[in-house]
């Protein structure tokens, strides 16, 4: 995976999911919200990661498309553990902003792949 930005950007993401989650969990006391983030944030990058091994273009588009469906979920869950005083809107902005960020990588990857189709 040398030089692929978006499954770095994804790992790195991950990696803060991870540790949001073990801050949830430890601090909060909150084991279902963190539970979901936890799988959706995670699955981004292995969706990356298993689309860039694909047999074909239509099965790398196919796994993109999953790694966004993903990266919106994980949105979902953060806006939610935001709204829901879960976490700091201020403190945790940057992990907000770095799913914002593959959701709109992810979208350039799907809509040039699919001009190419």
């Amino acid at each position: 995976m040398k030089d692929n930005i978006v499954y770095e950007k994804a790992f790195k993401f991950a990696i803060q999911i991870v540790g949001l989650y073990k801050y949830l969990c430890k601090e909060k006391n909150e084991y279902i919200l963190s539970k979901q983030v936890l799988r959706a944030g995670t699955s981004i990058g292995a969706n990356i990661k298993e689309g860039t091994e694909g047999q074909s273009t239509r099965d790398f588009l196919s796994k993109m498309s999953i790694a966004l469906k993903e990266a919106s979920e994980t949105e979902y869950w953060l806006e939610l553990l935001i709204s829901t005083n879960y976490i700091e809107k201020e403190l945790f902005k940057d992990i907000l902003d770095d799913c914002k960020e593959l959701n709109r990588i992810l979208t350039a990857i799907i809509r040039t792949t699919k001009n190419k189709l």
